[in-house]
C-alpha cells in the first residue's frame, strides 16, 4: 500500500497522553449537556436518541472493519482521536453513546446527568493523571495517583452539581464523598477488558441511584 494510504498512520496508543482525543471527549460531552439543558426534550426523548446513535456507530464499526476503502475514509477524517486498537475494531464512540444512553434510559434524570458528566470530565481527568503521574499501579493498568484523580474529580462534580439544586448538610457531604468512590470503582472496571465509556455511566447511575434512595439528596 502506499504510505499515503490512511490505514498506514500511526494512531495513539491507550498509554500516550494524547491530550486531543481527551479535549475531544470532554468539548462534545459538555456540549451535548448544554444541547440538553436547552432542548427542554425529556430524557427519554434524549435516551432513545442517543441510544440510535450508538447503534450507528457500532453499525459503521463493523462496515470499516470489513471494507478497507471506507476505514480509509474514516481514519483520514478521525485518525487524531483513535487509538491504534481502535483501527481495525471499535471505537470508544458508540460506547460512549451507548452508556449516556442507558443511563437516560434507566435511571432519574438528576441521576443520569450527574452519572454522564462523570463521564465527560472524570474519565480523561482520570487518565490524564494516571498516565502523568501514575507510579503505584493496583490494578492492570490502573494507578493510585489515577484513581485518586477520579475520585477528586467525581466528589467536586457531585458536591456542586449537589448545590447547584440546592441541597446541603451533612447528606449531601456523605453522598458527594460515597459519589466520588462509586465514580473512581466505575472508571476502574475497565481494568477488565469493559469499556469505561459504558461502565461509567452504567455502574455510577447504578450506585448513584442506590445512594440517593438512602440519603434522599436529589
Amino acid at each position: 500500500m502506499s504510505s499515503l494510504n490512511p490505514l498506514n498512520r500511526v494512531l495513539a496508543k491507550r498509554s500516550d497522553l494524547h491530550i486531543l482525543r481527551k479535549v475531544w471527549h470532554m468539548g462534545v460531552g459538555s456540549l451535548c449537556l448544554f444541547i440538553y439543558y436547552q432542548s427542554g426534550q425529556s430524557a427519554m426523548t434524549w435516551g432513545w436518541a442517543i441510544l440510535a446513535v450508538a447503534v450507528t456507530g457500532f453499525t459503521v464499526d463493523i462496515v470499516r472493519a470489513r471494507w478497507s476503502p471506507f476505514n480509509e475514509v474514516v481514519i483520514s477524517l478521525m485518525g487524531p482521536f483513535m487509538r491504534a486498537s481502535e483501527k481495525d475494531g471499535f471505537t470508544g464512540m458508540p460506547f460512549y453513546a451507548l452508556g449516556v444512553s442507558l443511563a437516560l434510559l434507566l435511571f432519574p434524570e438528576k441521576i443520569a446527568l450527574l452519572a454522564t458528566m462523570f463521564l465527560v470530565f472524570s474519565d480523561p481527568i482520570c487518565s490524564f493523571f494516571g498516565i502523568i503521574y501514575g507510579k503505584d499501579k493496583i490494578m492492570p493498568n490502573k494507578s493510585l495517583q489515577g484513581a485518586m484523580a477520579g475520585f477528586f474529580t467525581c466528589y467536586l462534580i457531585t458536591l456542586f452539581y449537589g448545590l447547584y439544586y440546592q441541597a446541603s448538610g451533612i447528606n449531601l457531604l456523605i453522598f458527594a464523598v460515597v459519589g466520588g468512590l462509586v465514580g473512581a470503582i466505575a472508571e476502574m472496571l475497565s481494568a477488565f477488558n469493559i469499556d469505561d465509556n459504558l461502565t461509567i455511566p452504567v455502574v455510577s447511575g447504578l450506585g448513584l441511584t442506590v445512594l440517593n434512595y438512602v440519603l434522599k439528596v436529589f
